[in-house]
């Protein structure tokens, strides 16, 4: 279980770059990000496949295809949606309302899985959503009513990618914890292939015209976010996560997911050259004690937790 929540928290805080990677490539826009990401992401898994180790021999045609679908959606789909939340709201509430699906996903999983009682398993829930709800109000309450429209439509973007990531969890995890599961690293593979054929679509957004007009210096920290999202952002915290969702009960990887958020924040707070308030600051310690009463919850002996129910 320890390597599992390892895998669980380092994908977290590689996944976290999201919410501050579109800012820092500007003038380049989430469009341009997403594609050189996913790109990246998807050439280098088909470059470790001269490798046989890293080729999905033996996987049934079927669950190829989730695995495509899951690339495409899990990392296009959630990636351009949060990245216009960051553009539309800011730094702050894209990961708080995207904090919520560790409560949504953990009931989801915990009805299907029954990893827990639910005594038990109400007090890491409950902090969790507080948490969230308290950094939400203060960040939205903070907002100039002539930028409400744009938080509105950051809230908006948020609630999609929201729901691309529930559809991942737990289509992820279903095939992870199945007994003819793939290999981690080839399934890696099969979703960054996905994710690149998924980032063609985007092409024609693309902002070619900004060829002759970006510096050089511009280019290269575009390039250097595009190499960081792509093959740590994408190819190791995906592996991680393989890892994580292959050793852990979905209901504690779903719970495991509010590191991501709180590393949001921190990596915002650090973009925008600020400390967090007394609420984010307050929000955020909460959040992070839900995860480690969660953990808590689910290193107990399982004799010992069924007993509490």
């Amino acid at each position: 279980m320890l390597l599992g929540i390892i895998a669980g928290l380092t994908t977290c805080a590689l996944w976290g770059l999201t919410f501050v990677a579109p800012r820092a490539v500007a003038p380049f826009t989430a469009w341009d990000l997403t594609i050189a990401r996913c790109g990246i992401f998807g050439l280098a898994c088909l470059l470790l496949m001269a490798d046989r180790r890293f080729r999905p021999a033996g996987i049934a045609s079927s669950r190829l295809l989730i695995g495509l679908i899951l690339g495409g959606a899990g990392y296009v789909g959630y990636f351009v949606s949060a990245a216009f939340a960051v553009q539309f709201a800011g730094a702050a509430v894209p990961p708080v309302i995207i904090g919520t699906m560790p409560v949504f996903l953990a009931i989801i999983a915990n009805m299907r899985d029954h990893s827990a009682p639910w005594r038990t398993f109400a007090l890491p829930l409950v902090l969790i959503a507080i948490g969230v709800g308290i950094v939400n109000v203060a960040a939205i309450g903070a907002a100039e009513v002539t930028d409400m429209p744009s938080i509105l439509l950051g809230v908006l973007a948020s609630s999609t990618a929201l729901a691309f990531w529930i559809a991942y969890g737990l289509a992820n995890a279903a095939v992870m914890r199945s007994a003819n599961a793939p290999d981690g690293l080839q399934w890696t593979g099969v979703q960054g292939v996905g994710a690149a054929i998924g980032s063609l679509l985007l092409l024609p957004l693309a902002s070619f015209d900004l060829a002759g007009t970006t510096s050089a210096s511009e280019t290269l920290r575009f390039v250097a976010w595009a190499l960081v999202m792509g093959l740590v952002g994408s190819w190791f915290a995906t592996w991680c996560w393989v890892v994580a969702s292959r050793r852990l009960p979905l209901a504690l990887c779903a719970q495991l997911i509010v590191a991501e958020t709180v590393f949001g924040l921190a990596y915002g707070f650090i973009f925008e050259g600020r400390f967090p308030s007394p609420t984010e600051a307050i929000g955020a310690t909460l959040q992070f004690a839900g995860v480690c009463s969660a953990i808590a919850v689910f290193s107990k002996p399982q004799s010992i937790v069924t007993q509490i129910s």
